[in-house]
């Protein structure tokens, strides 16, 4: 009986320590793509004829361009964490020629620049092209606190609940982070600050496997020192 359990244990064990080196492969190729998608030259964002295909293994962190007319009286703040510290997300719509809607993370501002009147001197007008991040839709809200549309407190960048809260027509069901342009010399800080998307994909599946092939040889070693004993005890009857 015990030996069936060890047979059942290590054979677990090493069926979970390669489903990590499995797990491992597959992070470092997203890693690898997703470096690529960044640094690759901006594309047209994708139209609506595209967006039932737009997902997370082939468009997320997608360099892209999208040109339209930012609608700042729908901007949707959303609360943000920060290098630059707590503060929020300036979600605004942009309306492209052909009528359709995509939502632009223009960046981050903080407490004290929650009001547009504080930074209305740094809002675009009139026809822009935004370049940035492609990114999926955050629906739902953040870890333990669900969106309050009615409240106006936003903890993720939902689209259609935004779009919905902001009566915006027809929405591409992504966002964009937009990102930093050089500062010119001696220019002042401007509002929102963009460019601050963290990438980052934690990749702990070699210290797992690792663990399991671990355990895999305890129960081995395990396994040897009880037969020994029990062999042991048998010559000395």
């Amino acid at each position: 009986m015990l030996a069936l359990i060890a047979v059942l244990a290590f054979a677990g064990f090493v069926a979970l320590g390669t489903w990590q080196v499995e797990r491992r492969a597959w992070k470092l190729d997203l890693i690898e793509r997703v470096d690529q998608r960044v640094h690759a030259p901006a594309t047209a964002a994708p139209g609506p004829a595209q967006w039932p295909q737009v997902n997370a293994a082939n468009d997320e962190y997608r360099r892209v361009q999208a040109t339209g007319t930012f609608l700042h009286d729908r901007e949707t703040l959303v609360q943000a964490s920060t290098t630059l510290g707590a503060g929020h997300w300036v979600i605004t719509p942009l309306r492209q020629a052909d009528g359709t809607i995509v939502l632009v993370n223009r960046g981050f501002v903080s407490p004290e620049r929650r009001e547009p009147s504080t930074r209305s001197a740094d809002a675009p007008h009139g026809t822009t092209t935004v370049t940035g991040l492609l990114r999926l839709t955050e629906p739902g809200g953040g870890f333990l606190r669900r969106n309050d549309p009615a409240g106006g407190r936003w903890f993720s960048r939902d689209v259609q609940a935004i779009a919905a809260a902001r009566g915006l027509g027809q929405v591409a069901p992504y966002f964009i982070d937009a990102q930093a342009d050089p500062p010119a010399s001696g220019s002042a800080q401007r509002w929102p600050v963009p460019g601050l998307t963290v990438i980052s994909f934690p990749n702990s599946h070699l210290v797992y496997a690792l663990t399991w092939y671990g355990l895999a040889l305890m129960v081995v070693g395990a396994a040897w020192y009880v037969g020994r004993e029990e062999s042991r005890l048998r010559r000395s009857r």
